[in-house]
């Protein structure tokens, strides 16, 4: 039980920790605020929640054909790249956005961005396909696998925003902008490959 919930625990942290599009949009979100890192991060784990169910019944290997996975490399660079547009375009955003300002619905499209991005990852499908065959071969619990990678998850998406949002105070507005600047370009970066290895 306890191997299961460790091999689990490394392969949560070996899928959140890499960076990638959704932590990159974590990191820009918990600058501004803390709670619009989890956000993402909370939309994010749920999308892996999704396929964990797909995968429970039956269901994951629809999604591994080549229409579905094309479509999704589509969407996705295409949503890759308009975050990447949006990053750029609020790169001199101030830090510190008055409550007033905050809209409530905006928690939920925090949420749902976080959900889509994952959801539509043609690697999610890959991750989540090679960590059900892992668990099958190793013998493992797969509950208890499972329980121990979201653990790994759930860490990760509170610890790391809330690393990146108390130490914001340490950059000067003009980091600011080049860190949003970068984000955009990497966002860019993937968005782009995944359309030209559709194309391909």
């Amino acid at each position: 039980m306890l191997i299961s919930y460790m091999e689990g625990f490394l392969l949560g942290m070996g899928a959140a920790v890499p960076l990638g599009p959704i932590n990159i949009l974590i990191m820009n979100e918990a600058v501004k605020k803390y709670k619009n890192g989890v956000l993402i991060g909370f939309g994010a784990m749920s999308a892996d929640i999704t396929y964990l169910f797909l995968i429970i019944f039956g269901l994951i290997a629809f999604f591994n054909q080549p229409y579905i996975l094309n479509f999704l490399s589509l969407f996705g660079g295409v949503f890759l790249i308009y975050l990447a547009y949006a990053i750029f375009k609020n790169r001199d955003a101030k830090f510190a956005t008055p409550k007033e300002k905050v809209k409530e619905s905006s928690y939920a499209r925090l949420y749902i961005k976080g959900y889509a991005l994952t959801f539509i990852n043609p690697y999610t499908v890959g991750f989540w396909l090679s960590v059900s065959g892992y668990v099958a071969g190793k013998g493992l619990d797969p509950y208890i696998t499972l329980f121990g990678m979201l653990s790994a998850i759930l860490l990760w998406i509170t610890l790391m925003p809330f690393l990146v949002h108390k130490t914001k105070h340490k950059l000067s507005q003009n980091v600011s902008h080049y860190i949003s600047v970068a984000s955009a370009l990497i966002l860019f970066g993937f968005g782009a490959v995944m359309l030209i290895k559709l194309i391909g």
